[in-house]
């Protein structure tokens, strides 16, 4: 596989009462080119932590994080943080949405940190906007949004960059069930139609139907043998390998 990024026997600790406690322990995974993996767990199993890591946001206490072929614990701060700046999008829970800004600005904020003027940030804005349904959006501050017109506000700032990867932390955690589906089928055609490469983590079944591949972390550890294959794995399917890792 040609891996966008690269996890080995990656281990993360935590002081709890002055002692080293696991959060992660001998995590390896790849993520493929036009790839859409789903890690799968519930609340402290090290989803977040993990995505702190492969952001290099955070030291890992032991194995690899390589993002586009480099490795970020060889890497000075500066270049980890242009390496993130060009190599990943972020999707968030909570939108992270600047809230002085409208929606043109947020969405064109990634074109602006690379030095794009204001006339060349507004074609490629004003085409993602039409995209997500945001076309009468464009002056709105986010307080004027609902939900899901946030999360896609999100989704279009992550494209706007043009980074090939895309770390979403529980995108649909703030959503009703019907927006938070839109927003699934808006990241499987990042997947399919940008051929950009997403990495979601969730503990909901429904979205990680949407995936070509699931992985199960528990306790800090994946289960890589209750892996599943998709996309459109029936949801029931997830419901029992969920069962079998009693999660």
């Amino acid at each position: 596989m040609n891996a966008l990024a690269r996890v080995r026997n990656l281990y993360k600790f935590h002081p709890i009462d002055g002692r080293k406690s696991a959060v992660l322990t001998d995590v390896s995974f790849e993520v493929g080119k036009a790839e859409f993996v789903c890690i799968m767990g519930p609340s402290g199993s090290g989803k977040s932590t993990l995505l702190q890591l492969l952001s290099g946001l955070e030291d890992a206490d032991g194995g690899s994080v390589e993002l586009a072929g480099k490795e970020l614990g060889k890497l000075s701060e500066r270049e980890r943080t242009l390496l993130r700046r060009e190599t990943i999008g972020h999707v968030f829970q909570f939108f992270n949405l600047l809230t002085n800004l409208t929606v043109l600005e947020n969405v064109g904020l990634p074109l602006a940190i690379a030095g794009k003027r204001i006339a060349e940030q507004e074609a490629p804005v004003a085409a993602l906007l039409a995209r997500f349904g945001l076309e009468r959006k464009h002056n709105a501050f986010p307080h004027q949004l609902s939900g899901g017109e946030m999360q896609r506000v999100s989704i279009a700032r992550a494209l706007a960059g043009g980074q090939p990867l895309l770390l979403c932390d529980e995108p649909t955690g703030n959503l009703s069930q019907k927006a938070g589906a839109e927003v699934m089928q808006y990241l499987r055609e990042v997947v399919d139609r940008d051929k950009r490469s997403v990495l979601l983590v969730t503990h909901n079944p429904r979205d990680a139907t949407f995936a070509d591949r699931i992985l199960f972390l528990v306790d800090g550890a994946l289960h890589t043998q209750g892996d599943l294959h998709g996309p459109n794995l029936p949801v029931e399917r997830v419901h029992e390998a969920l069962s079998a890792l009693h999660i």
